[in-house]
């Protein structure tokens, strides 16, 4: 309950950002103009994200008969998540990592590397699929495509406002401008999409960390979980992979992820903070830790 309200919260103030950039420089006409156009550019990301991304990374769907127990699994997490069970796909990637996409329950995809499927144990990757599949039940393609569309009108706004002063919008060509309105102008073409981002990299990160939680409750076992997400962290920093930097919030653990990299601006939490949160859960469900 405390992520989805964190959630709402988030997009309400990305919201109200949109409102007030939007009023500020073009009125209510450029504020529905940016969002109707974002919105169109996400809707189709989000109708065929399960597409885009698969072709991406070469992956390729899994038969039952080539791994009936690793179907058997997903199907018994999706029943415990009370969704129906997703198709599931193998990464051709060394680095262990796994994703979910499509655009809800009944249109989802699990994906699993090559490199998850040789490090983890059964009970570590049963907490990965149910982290996987906590996204999907969650609905978390839907509220990224939503933060996005936001975000992106934000950005398309302040580019318009760009071009604009460029161009010499809002110039008195008698008395040669005022200082203050090109400054201001400046200050929020710099500063609101850095402050967009903040706030969308902050819902992404609310979102993982309500996917543990659910997940956590749907495998029974937030230690594995807890387990292999260290595991994932430990190789990711080990072994590198050609991943597109739009796609890598989509990961259970960032795949571009390295040392020293700003909490502010990644999707993830650290995965010291997301360990320790399962701990808790662990202690609550009275499992001993």
């Amino acid at each position: 309950m405390m992520y989805h309200l964190r959630t709402a919260i988030l997009l309400g103030v990305l919201t109200g950002i949109l409102l007030f950039i939007g009023n500020l420089i073009g009125g209510q006409t450029g504020v529905v103009i940016a969002f109707i156009i974002a919105a169109i550019m996400n809707f189709l990301s989000y109708w065929f994200s399960d597409k885009i991304v698969l072709s991406m990374y070469g992956a390729r769907e899994i038969s039952y008969e080539e791994a009936p127990w690793l179907h058997k699994m997903v199907e018994d997490l999706s029943r415990r998540a009370e969704i129906p069970k997703p198709k599931i796909y193998l990464v051709p990637m060394e680095q262990p990592n796994a994703f979910a996409t499509g655009r809800g329950p009944g249109h989802a995809v699990v994906a699993v590397t090559r490199g998850i499927l040789e490090i983890l144990d059964e009970e570590e990757l049963r907490g990965v699929l149910a982290h996987e599949i906590a996204h999907i039940k969650n609905r978390d393609v839907l509220v990224a495509s939503i933060a996005a569309t936001i975000a992106g009108a934000i950005s398309m706004i302040v580019n318009w406002l760009q071009w604009a002063l460029i161009f010499g919008w809002g110039r008195d060509e008698e008395e040669g401008g005022n200082p203050l309105s090109i400054v201001g102008s400046i200050l929020l073409i710099i500063v609101t999409p850095i402050i967009a981002a903040i706030i969308q990299m902050a819902i992404s990160r609310s979102r993982e960390y309500l996917a543990d939680e659910t997940g956590a409750y749907i495998c029974g076992c937030p230690l594995a979980l807890a387990r292999a997400l260290q595991k994932i962290h430990d190789y990711v920093t080990q072994v590198p992979a050609r991943v597109n930097e739009g796609t890598a919030h989509l990961f259970i653990e960032n795949p571009l992820k390295g040392e020293g990299l700003w909490e502010l601006f990644s999707t993830h939490p650290s995965t010291e903070k997301r360990i320790a949160r399962l701990m808790e859960i662990a202690k609550a469900m009275g499992q001993t830790v």
